[in-house]
């Protein structure tokens, strides 16, 4: 694995451009025995401004689940493009007093109008606009409750602590990158048919420019009412009176109740073992952990290092096929189906899937399924904490497509998500991602849509690593390959500069970054009877394929006492940094 990795990992040269601002601690001489705490903290987020938010907690007597709150706020304020208090996530955290791992579910949920029936046009057909677009697309936040959550159950300090960098940032304002002047030209039809969306991102006359000062002066009211009454603070009173009338202004129908009604739910993490590592990840209503699982565990027996790359990417993506197959059929909300978790993330079931797979050719995916079978942009955002006490945080948060619905209500400041989309609206219709669902992902009202959200940690005797990404379907198989980095013993930033493939078990072909596999493994692996598909040039209104994700990961060597950051550098404003602590007495 290691020489087929590194191959890979020579591609990412193509970034070299790009700035990483992590500041790794110098190397310790080696321990004999393992470290029993970090030497610091380390975060690493999509953002400079997130991340010295969650540093600036550390410093005034915070854990990392401070850190995290604050970091998950200030994206919410400067990564519109990608999250919001508008939409959900998920949190998996360590607490390292007790030894405990959890899963905060903060998934949006479906408002009980939002029938299947609800989302087709005069001739039955999924109508794409209203499943992407306006009222009708988002389902009920949950990360403004998640923060409140993690802040009380977890936490040391208080939200209006944790919540004073975003609130600061949205009132005085940051500055515009292009990533998000760029998908504001690509979603500005949608956006500007709202009056509470122009009035934020119109607000000075004129479109939002990269370099100028973005200000959100109600974004910061409607953060000072959740930090100052919580829970309250946004699902009752003021701001979900401005919620409710902006979405009934639009015609959505979400009610009182069901806003009043949301909850977070804590969920046990998903683990199991690969080369030598824990792996613990998320749950269902995420399909990301079960699909990992599987995808690891098939490919457990085989010796990778010794195979050609061609071989290595073929077995992969066979692993990655079967997956995505078992994800369309059987993923959903387990408050309401029954997800045979323990049946797919079985190591017999691994056996069975890996016993079909052609070491020399390429399945056709139609051959995988005994029934009628019926993408990536700058969406979602993830970081990586670890803080001097063992505590960590691995968290992905999103609105879904770009900036989401496009609508604010107004008076609110954040954009709604656009997460209904998730949902399988018509079964067997691929959403804006190319994947699909059936009856296991149909909405109904109160229900979990279905994630790729992929939050890890990976756990050896002699090192502890936390990552995640964005990147809609991709989010998987980008985890994917971050774990199998880890496992071949790259750094951090190694591991988040690595070059990606993708597999998705429909469409049936393998999707490639620029540049990340050489000619030679690409007719290779044709010749097995893959379609691998090329970045293409970006058409008119469409940004480049050419690279995804933006993965952020932290990770302790605990023999030498060191830590490390690593910020995706397809990303230039994301940062990953490590605090020293003062010496333990």
């Amino acid at each position: 694995m290691r020489v087929a990795l590194r191959v890979l990992l020579s591609a990412s040269l193509l970034y070299a451009g790009t700035t990483f601002t992590a500041t790794p601690l110098q190397a310790a001489p080696a321990a004999k025995t393992a470290a029993a705490h970090p030497p610091g903290t380390a975060i690493a987020s999509a953002h400079a401004l997130a991340t010295d938010a969650g540093l600036e907690m550390i410093r005034a007597g915070g854990n990392a689940f401070d850190a995290a709150v604050a970091v998950s706020a200030v994206l919410s304020v400067v990564e519109p493009i990608s999250s919001g208090i508008g939409g959900g996530g998920f949190f998996l955290l360590h607490d390292a007093k007790s030894g405990k791992d959890v899963f905060v579910d903060a998934r949006e949920t479906a408002p009980a109008a939002a029938t299947p029936a609800a989302y087709l046009d005069e001739k039955g057909e999924l109508n794409r606009d209203r499943a992407t677009n306006g009222p009708w697309s988002a389902g009920i936040p949950g990360l403004p409750a998640a923060l409140v959550h993690v802040s009380k159950q977890y936490g040391r300090l208080p939200l209006k602590t944790t919540l004073a960098p975003a609130i600061r940032i949205a009132r005085e304002g940051f500055e515009v990158y292009e990533r998000m002047s760029r998908g504001y030209a690509a979603r500005r039809e949608v956006m500007e048919r709202y009056p509470g969306t122009r009035a934020v991102f119109l607000a000075d006359g004129d479109t939002v420019e990269q370099g100028e000062l973005f200000r959100q002066p109600d974004l910061a009211r409607t953060l000072e009412r959740l930090a100052a009454r919580g829970f309250d603070g946004f699902y009752r009173g003021e701001t979900a009176k401005l919620l409710l009338d902006g979405v009934r202004a639009e015609g959505g129908q979400w009610t009182v109740q069901e806003l009043a009604g949301y909850r977070v739910r804590e969920r046990e993490p998903l683990r199991f073992g690969y080369d030598g590592w824990e792996v613990v990840t998320a749950p269902p209503p995420s399909s990301g952990g079960v699909a990992l699982a599987q995808m690891l565990q098939v490919l457990g027996p085989w010796d990778l290092a010794k195979l050609p790359p061609a071989e290595r990417v073929h077995l992969t993506t066979e692993a990655m096929r079967r997956a995505y197959r078992d994800r369309t059929f059987y993923l959903g909300d387990p408050d309401f189906v029954d997800v045979p978790v323990a049946t797919l993330t079985h190591p017999a079931y691994a056996a069975g899937l890996r016993a079909s797979i052609n070491p020399d050719k390429a399945t056709p995916s139609d051959l995988l399924s005994g029934r009628p079978t019926p993408l990536e942009d700058e969406e979602t955002t993830h970081f990586s904490i670890i803080d001097a006490g063992g505590n960590r945080v691995a968290a992905t948060q999103t609105v879904n497509l770009l900036f989401g619905s496009g609508l604010v209500a107004p008076g609110t400041g954040f954009l709604l998500n656009n997460e209904m989309d998730d949902f399988a609206l018509k079964a067997g219709t691929p959403n804006a991602f190319g994947v699909m669902g059936f009856d296991a992902n149909a909405p109904a009202p109160g229900k979990r849509m279905l994630s790729s959200m992929t939050p890890t940690f990976m756990v050896s005797p002699d090192k502890v690593a936390v990552l995640g990404t964005p990147g809609g379907s991709r989010i998987i198989t980008m985890v994917l390959l971050g774990v199998l980095g880890y496992a071949d013993g790259l750094s951090a930033q190694q591991v988040a500069a690595l070059p990606r493939f993708h597999h998705q078990w429909m469409p049936d072909a393998i999707s490639i970054e620029k540049n990340a596999l050489p000619s030679d493994v690409i007719a290779t692996l044709r010749g097995m009877g893959h379609t691998v598909n090329e970045p293409q040039e970006a058409s008119e209104g469409r940004r480049s394929s050419d690279t995804w994700g933006n993965l952020q990961t932290v990770s302790w060597d605990k023999r030498r006492n060191v830590l490390e950051g690593g910020s995706d550098p397809r990303n230039p404003v994301g940062k990953a940094s490590v605090q020293v602590s003062a010496p333990r007495r």
